[in-house]
């Protein structure tokens, strides 16, 4: 467990919000006090929900139901003037809304043919570099990036080549985005698959395998030199890869961590520091991590070939919340150490991460 001390971060919940409704993700609406709820209704429809943070209470200003269960969404290809909301439905629906007038879609594209399980935005808010791109994870086993100013065709479809057994596709998070011409995905599976694909080349750069379901793959920032990358699984251990320096061979140096027994849902980094991130567990728990780089991030081996070096973990803080699963995390992008994660008691938690500047 974490050591404890006058400097040591505290996970403080602020607000306890119940629902009627299983929440599958929640999101800060970027600059505002307010966050999403998406997930679905006993009678099987979808809700997206719409609160207020006022002091230390949530007030409800919107509810939307619409036909299918929501599963995941993010507002990380529109603009701070749209806000636009995108979210993937139980259908493979992908569709994008405009809280203010959310009746129909401003944009829709039934994007694959199962569930859509996971999805990511970049190149809106000022974050990345380049178009405006969504990408989705499917059941199906594909992962396709979508610009929502075409119509119905994906920019990009990575599926299984022919013969290869489809996986399902269970994370996906866009990295690497700079300059206008870079830009990465990477994407988990239920088989412990890691694979990155080069959206300028379009090729699979690197690939790897940590022999649990991948449950959530982020990179550290999206609009940098592509830098680390943390990828969490089923038997709640997590990875993270040095992703400064690719060997020809080995890959990307990686240092792994066992933080519970069991599922670590979701990984998010801190915005404000690149190097600090929570981890949410099956366990009801989060943890807080941060990364120390090594004296020296690449060395040569005997062949002369720069392979990275990975660094190592410590443990700031731990605190169990709820008795059942924490499946969804999100930092305010806005005010450093807010947070907000749901979890499958059916409760949305405001969560305050204290002393995060003395690390």
């Amino acid at each position: 467990s974490a050591a404890a001390g006058p400097e040591r971060p505290q996970v403080v919940s602020h607000v306890q919000q119940a629902l009627s409704y299983t929440v599958f993700d929640c999101k800060w609406v970027p600059r505002s006090a307010r966050l999403v709820c998406l997930g679905s209704a006993a009678r099987g429809t979808g809700l997206v929900q719409l609160y207020e943070l006022h002091g230390a209470r949530l007030e409800l200003l919107r509810e939307i139901e619409k036909p299918k269960p929501i599963k995941c969404g993010t507002f990380g290809a529109t603009s701070l003037q749209q806000r636009y909301l995108a979210t993937g439905d139980f259908d493979g629906n992908l569709n994008i809304w405009n809280l203010e007038a959310p009746e129909i879609p401003v944009y829709s594209v039934k994007g694959h043919k199962e569930i859509i399980n996971s999805i990511d935005g970049v190149g809106g808010l000022g974050i990345g570099e380049g178009a405006p791109e969504i990408v989705t994870g499917s059941r199906d086993g594909t992962v396709k990036v979508w610009d929502p100013r075409q119509n119905d065709t994906p920019v990009a479809n990575m599926e299984p080549v022919q013969g290869e057994t489809k996986r399902d596709c269970w994370t996906v998070a866009f990295g690497n985005a700079y300059n206008q011409e870079e830009r990465v995905v990477c994407a988990g599976y239920d088989n412990g698959d890691i694979k990155l694909f080069d959206l300028k080349t379009m090729s699979l750069r690197w690939e790897t395998n940590i022999k649990n379901g991948v449950c959530s793959v982020e990179f550290d920032r999206k609009d940098i030199n592509m830098n680390k990358l943390v990828a969490t699984s089923l038997e709640g251990k997590f990875h993270v890869f040095d992703l400064r320096t690719q060997h020809p061979t080995k890959g990307f140096a990686s240092v792994s961590e066992k933080a519970q027994k069991s599922t670590i849902w979701q990984v998010r980094h801190l915005p404000q520091n690149r190097d600090i991130f929570m981890t949410s567990g099956g366990s009801g728990s989060l943890h807080l991590w941060k990364y120390e780089y090594p004296a020296q991030r690449s060395k040569k081996d005997s062949e002369g070939s720069e392979m990275g070096v990975a660094g190592s973990l410590s443990l700031l803080q731990n605190v169990t919340l709820s008795t059942q699963p924490i499946s969804s995390l999100d930092w305010s992008p806005d005010k450093k150490g807010l947070c907000v994660c749901g979890a499958f008691d059916q409760t949305v938690r405001v969560l305050i991460v204290t002393k995060l500047n003395k690390i």
